[in-house]
């Protein structure tokens, strides 16, 4: 489901951060007829996507002067904020009535923070993360959680729509910060479905089960999840090429547990799945998919990597 292409002409988008995730989600805005301005720390996804068609600009600064709406696809909190709001960040740049959409995993605190400050500008701000890892990205197919004023959100539905599956762009509340916060609900819930599945199938292999059918009769069952359907078949073959790389999730749960606090949240599960992701990153495997946790159970930790 797409927009009017004559609506969309008239909306300039600069897109920074063409990381993993960000540069087929802009590749994605460009082939939709949008007018794209681009700014990222690497300069080949910038020349690759001048070449189809983009506009390259130096600064976030000025991305912001040459948009409508900017959008931001960066690794953690700190790089957000300096982006959008330090020295020649995209605030110093942004008309009035501009918008900006930060589809990072950040802190719900510093969303709510930044969405203020832009209000105070005279701009609109959503916090819109998103789930899917990089084939979601890829396929356009990526489910997003958006925090901000309603209206801000139908102006932005068409472009979310670019990006994601029509049925998985959800609105979850006016308040600032509430789409990161729905992230991190979304992470917490996938961390104590990782651990329960790589604690089944480790179970299994130290009994002398064969793991793989244990798992195939599960799927069968009310235990059937995406968690256990993918990343258990990851677990079982070892095949941890990243989707979704350890190191990002390891940010993504200290956030999490820094909501718990901010918030007065109980957050125990998280505590122990945040303690089985920090002995992964510390045992090599923060660039591998982050369901090799699964190894941190099943005494491979030794095989990390190879």
């Amino acid at each position: 489901m797409t927009a009017d292409p004559s609506a969309k002409f008239e909306t300039r988008i600069g897109f920074i951060g063409l990381g993993v995730m960000g540069r087929p989600m802009a590749s994605h805005l460009l082939a939709n007829g949008y007018p794209l301005v681009v700014h990222s720390r690497s300069r080949g996804p910038v020349a690759a996507l001048v070449a189809a068609g983009a506009v390259a600009a130096e600064s976030p600064m000025e991305v912001a002067r040459q948009s409508d709406v900017v959008i931001t696809m960066l690794p953690d909190t700190p790089d957000v904020e300096m982006v959008l709001t330090g020295p020649d960040g995209v605030i110093g740049g942004l008309t009035k009535g501009g918008l900006v959409i930060d589809m990072s995993s950040i802190s719900p605190v510093a969303a709510r923070a930044l969405a203020a400050r832009f209000a105070d500008a005279g701009c609109r701000m959503l916090d819109a993360p998103v789930s899917g890892g990089e084939i979601g990205a890829i396929n356009a197919s990526l489910s997003i959680m958006v925090g901000g004023s309603a209206e801000a959100f139908d102006r932005a539905r068409p472009i979310f729509e670019c990006l994601g599956h029509p049925d998985r762009i959800v609105h979850i509340g006016a308040e600032p910060g509430s789409g990161q916060l729905c992230k991190v609900c979304n992470q917490v819930a996938i961390g104590g479905a990782l651990a329960g599945v790589s604690e089944a199938l480790a179970l299994a292999r130290r009994a002398g089960v064969d793991a793989a059918r244990v798992r195939q009769a599960l799927l069968g069952g009310f235990a059937s999840s995406r968690v256990l359907e993918v990343h258990g078949e990851r677990i079982l073959t070892g095949q941890f090429a990243p989707g979704f790389r350890t190191r990002l999730y390891q940010k993504d749960l200290r956030i999490a547990l820094e909501a718990g606090v901010a918030y007065g949240a109980a957050m125990p599960t998280a505590t122990l799945v945040a303690a089985l992701v920090d002995a992964l990153v510390e045992s090599g495997g923060a660039d591998l998919d982050y369901s090799a946790v699964g190894t941190m159970l099943d005494g491979a930790v030794g095989k990390l990597g190879h």
